[in-house]
């Protein structure tokens, strides 16, 4: 099993950028497909991106609309979610998830680990 843990969510002004950190541990999960979701109260989580393993990514083209870049740090056993211009409504829970089978998953059904998520607040 892999443990994900995410950090660097925060309060940040509209028009700001900020970077969002998954971590993981308990095993290298270098080949495994990462997404990141969003969730806010009473809506559905949705899909922003993911990251293979090879590095092919895959973004939501309504959700940030080409402002979040998304990376990996395999030595470090970590992914990035880098999010730029940042608008009240980008506000959410933003969740890491890891995908083992190399499904390159836009569904949350699709994820097989989840971290806690880590709240992403931007003020207008």
């Amino acid at each position: 099993q892999v443990q994900l843990v995410e950090s660097g969510g925060g309060l940040v002004k509209a028009g700001g950028s900020l970077r969002v950190t998954c971590s993981g541990s308990g095993r290298t999960f270098t080949f495994d497909t990462v997404g990141w979701f969003r969730q806010t109260p009473g809506k559905e989580r949705e899909f922003v991106g993911f990251i293979t393993g090879s590095g092919r990514k895959k973004y939501n083209s309504d959700s940030l609309k080409g402002r979040v870049i998304i990376s990996r740090d395999n030595a470090k056993n970590t992914v990035f979610l880098e999010m730029y211009s940042l608008k009240p409504e980008d506000t959410a829970v933003y969740y890491c998830a890891a995908n083992s089978q190399g499904v390159d998953g836009t569904s949350p059904t699709e994820y097989d680990y989840w971290g806690q998520g880590t709240q992403v607040t931007v003020s207008s």
